[in-house]
Formats: C-alpha cells, sequence, structure tokens
C-alpha cells in the first residue's frame, strides 16, 4: 500500500480490526454444530442439525406455552430467607441476593394461572438459572399455593421442571419438608379429580424428581432430557456396576413406563390441550 500522506498512513496502521459480536453464534451440545442463535430461537429454542433442546428461561417458558397476554404471577414478591445462617464461600443470605439480581428471578420457580388454547389452567414453572432450580422454602410454598389455587378453582395444574439441584442444602430438613409439602397439595388436588399434567425438562433432578414432577396424571418429557434422583456418576461411585447406556434420559424412561410421551417443545401446547379436552377439563 502507497503511503499518500503521513495522516491517511497513520490512519490505516490504527484501524480497529472488526470481529463477530459475541453471542452471534452458539455451539450446540448435543451436535457440537455452530448454529446461528436467532435461528435457534425462532425454533424455540432447538438446534436445527439435531433437535437438541436448549435451555430456555421460565419466563420465556411462560411465552411459549400460554396464549398471549393471559399470564397472571402470583406470590411476586416471596423471597428465601436464612434460617440456618448457612456460609460457604459466601452466605446464603448474599447467594440469593446475588441470584435474584443475575437471573431477576425472585427464586426457582414462577407460578400464576393462564390460558392455554383458551383453557384456563395453572402453572409452575422452575427455572434451573436460579441455583440449578433447587427446591428451597419458597419453591415448595409456591408450588402448594398454586395447587391450592387450582383445587379451590377445579383448574388444571401444569408443572414444567428444570432442576438440576433438587432440595436445596441450604435450608436443610426445611427444604427436604417441600417434597413432603408440595406431594400433599398434588393428594388433595386429586382426590376431589382435579387434573395435574407434570412436564419433565432437562434436567430433572433431585428432591423435585422424587417429589411432584413425579406425581403427575400424565407426565411428558422434553427430548433427551436427563431426568432422575441422583447422577450418573454417584450411582455407578456407590453401585459399582455398569449402568446401561442413557439410562436416566427421557426415551429411556418412556421405554420402561416411568413417563408417558416425548413431546418436542413446539408440539407442546397443542399436547396440554389436547390431555386438557380428553381427560374433560
Amino acid at each position: 500500500m502507497a503511503k499518500t500522506d503521513s495522516g491517511n498512513w497513520q490512519q490505516y496502521l490504527n484501524l480497529t480490526k472488526r470481529g463477530v459480536p459475541e453471542g452471534l453464534w452458539i455451539r450446540c451440545p448435543g451436535c457440537q454444530a455452530t448454529i446461528y442463535r436467532k435461528e435457534a430461537e425462532k425454533l424455540m429454542g432447538i438446534c436445527p442439525e439435531c433437535d437438541h433442546h436448549f435451555y430456555v428461561s421460565a419466563r420465556t417458558r411462560v411465552e411459549q406455552l400460554l396464549d398471549e397476554k393471559t399470564f397472571e404471577e402470583w406470590d411476586t414478591e416471596m423471597t428465601s430467607l436464612d434460617p440456618l445462617e448457612f456460609f460457604d464461600q459466601k452466605s446464603y443470605k448474599d447467594r440469593i441476593i446475588a441470584e435474584q439480581q443475575r437471573t431477576h428471578l425472585k427464586d426457582a420457580v414462577i407460578t400464576g394461572t393462564g390460558m392455554i388454547r383458551a383453557r384456563r389452567v395453572v402453572v409452575a414453572i422452575t427455572d434451573s438459572a436460579f441455583m440449578m432450580g433447587s427446591m428451597g422454602g419458597v419453591v415448595g410454598e409456591k408450588i402448594a399455593r398454586a395447587v391450592e389455587r387450582a383445587t379451590e378453582r377445579d383448574l388444571t395444574v401444569i408443572t414444567v421442571s428444570g432442576s438440576g439441584g433438587g432440595a436445596r442444602m441450604q435450608e436443610g430438613i426445611l427444604s427436604l419438608m417441600q417434597m413432603a409439602k408440595t406431594s400433599a397439595a398434588l393428594a388433595r388436588h386429586n382426590a376431589v379429580g382435579g387434573l395435574y399434567i407434570s412436564v419433565m425438562t432437562n434436567p430433572t433432578m433431585g428432591g423435585v424428581a422424587a417429589s411432584f414432577a413425579s406425581l403427575g396424571d400424565v407426565i411428558l418429557a422434553e427430548p433427551k432430557a436427563l431426568i432422575g434422583f441422583a447422577g450418573p456418576r454417584t450411582i455407578k461411585a456407590t453401585v459399582r456396576i455398569e449402568l446401561p447406556k442413557g439410562f436416566q434420559t427421557s426415551e429411556f424412561l418412556l421405554e420402561h413406563g416411568y413417563i408417558d410421551r416425548i413431546v418436542r417443545r413446539p408440539d407442546l401446547k397443542s399436547e396440554i390441550a389436547k390431555i386438557i379436552d380428553y381427560c374433560g377439563k
């Protein structure tokens, strides 16, 4: 390149190299393909190459599942206390505040009522972004309250579980009690003929999988979701036997009768509406 004048030459040397904006492309953990983020978002968070279902937030799931502008959220200001004054790398109180600021959620679940294809329902959706969707006092209380309101109003309950954390150790036995509390609320709902549809997503583990998520009259799951109590490595280390390949995937669990149907995310709304109609609700 010929130097025309000192100003232009210096300007050429100081040019900032243009790059691709961050976050425009993402790597699929299923097939390792690099895909355009907006293309996956148009497909409701699904890889166009291998059909891998990416994580989506609880708020996004509300938008995907419920009819537009029909959602009324409940118990929005409920927040966790620190009954044990738990401390690891930081205090539990500080951890909750940090998670709230990072995720813009008060805790790991959103509850409320809305419409699915013009059918009034009650929903509870856990979000693995908030402390891995673990269940503490707030999660249990909000789900129990939502179920009780559904029972009073004779509405279908729908939970969408995304919890890799199980019961929250920072709240000790108070966290474990939520398994019984949510299960009891669902038992009362069932006793009066209420319908409960449980949707398991990746991951649904621990105390959530061992309580309300497994109690649905109809249990649906997204493809290739990890579902179980303890993780595969923990089980293998404990029982010291070779585990079947994919034994905690939704496909394996469907084959063995643990879940009723695998439903892709774009089909979930219509599938739930059909189930509600079939059950006469």
